[in-house]
């Protein structure tokens, strides 16, 4: 039910209209993580086949993904001061769905670099005001769980799409085919966003708190919390550079591989129920232990055989998942709400250029030595421990 109001009227979600909000788009998201995550299973293979190396792949991934984290800074900000928020949204899934079955038309890896780089893009730009919404629809449910349940719903297209694309692969071994037939989710991604549109056609306009913290600032636990996720982001290996792991190492068959991350992302949307529920009842420090845990992937999937490999991307997406379903809702309770936009945009600039500096340098440490390229990723998981520990006492002083 969308929410009606007068124009001098504060609009607000209520429980039922902002649940009604998180499931629409959690299915908007349903094919949107079909179309692209389908494309990002196999992305280093596809960029090997095309004559790429470790590094290139690292690199290409890395930059990828800081574009898909640093130009929410832009986005961000831009929604913020426009309150445009639906046309800045409905732009970047426009450019998002485009960018992922062109890859069937690449010859070179140069050319899939470029779309590579755009589906990040167009991600980044999308986001921000995105989660505004979802921030605003999540005030009655608690931000954790509906941030949670669209996350959760994200991650069942993403566990979708893999094995449609190893469907393919093992019927055809064709990636052009397995792109091109990615656009029929992301067709039907575009429709869906737009009939949330027409339901909902003032989500993001409604009215935002006027006190902003002190002295413009954001509060120092929010700086804490974003070096924390940066060594976190550091220390992810990008899936493409653990597919190449697979692949070039034969630990792994090549069917497998899209399927092991369809299960990745199985593991992740799991994990973000999961502590999405959590942080409503204890707050940030639910991933302390979680980031603990996960740091363990990277021995397990870069050294071990089939089955240690598998329990490691499992871990891999837990980790991934419950980040991703808290970070939002983090930010929203630690930063004013007319500043939500911008706070998320420079939030994913840090992690943005965090992964792709920690995927570059993980790419470039592989090709020499794969057990170094392990021991730097753990050091960068448990290196945010300290941080994250520190916002966590700064908002428990504060409330």
């Amino acid at each position: 039910m969308a929410v009606h109001t007068s124009p001098s009227e504060p609009r607000r979600f209520s429980g039922r209209s902002g649940l009604h909000f998180v499931l629409i788009f959690g299915l908007v998201n349903l094919f949107a993580d079909m179309t692209y995550e389908a494309a990002r299973s196999v992305t280093g293979p596809f960029l090997a086949s095309l004559g790429a190396s470790a590094f290139v792949v690292g690199s290409v991934t890395g930059f990828g993904e800081f574009l898909g984290y640093a130009l929410r800074l832009a986005s961000g900000r831009l929604a913020d001061r426009t309150r445009l928020y639906w046309p800045v949204t409905l732009f970047g899934y426009l450019v998002q769905m485009a960018s992922v079955p062109a890859l069937a038309l690449a010859r070179v890896w140069p050319m899939a670099a470029v779309l590579i780089c755009l589906e990040r893009s167009g991600r980044a730009t999308r986001n921000p005001p995105r989660d505004v919404m979802l921030a605003q629809a999540g005030e009655q449910m608690g931000r954790g769980w509906a941030f949670g349940v669209n996350e959760a719903l994200d991650q069942i297209g993403a566990f979708l799409g893999p094995l449609l694309v190893a469907g393919v692969l093992a019927w055809r071994h064709s990636y052009s085919l397995a792109f091109g037939l990615l656009a029929i989710p992301a067709l039907i991604t575009l429709l869906l966003v737009l009939s949330a549109r027409v339901t909902f056609p003032t989500a993001g306009r409604i009215e935002h708190a006027q006190e902003t913290s002190a002295a413009g600032h954001y509060p120092r636990a929010y700086w804490w919390y974003c070096a924390s996720a940066g060594l976190v982001g550091f220390g992810f290996a990008d899936y493409s550079l653990i597919a190449y792991h697979f692949s070039r190492t034969h630990v792994v068959a090549g069917i497998w591989i899209p399927i092991f991350y369809a299960l990745f992302m199985a593991a992740g949307g799991l994990g973000s129920l999961v502590v999405g529920k959590l942080f409503d009842r204890v707050g940030l420090v639910v991933l302390v232990p979680i980031t603990l845990i996960v740091a363990v992937y990277a021995p397990l999937a870069f050294l071990g055989g089939f089955a240690l490999a598998l329990v490691g991307t499992l871990l891999w997406g837990v980790g991934l998942g419950a980040h991703e379903s808290v970070m939002q809702a983090a930010v929203a309770h630690m930063v004013s709400s007319d500043r939500w936009g911008s706070a998320y945009g420079v939030f994913g600039a840090v992690f943005g250029v965090a992964w792709f500096l920690g995927s570059a340098a993980l790419g470039a440490v592989y090709d020499r030595s794969i057990t170094a390229a392990v021991v730097l990723a753990v050091a960068a998981q448990l290196l945010a421990i300290a941080p994250l520990v520190g916002a966590v006492r700064l908002l428990r002083s504060r409330h």
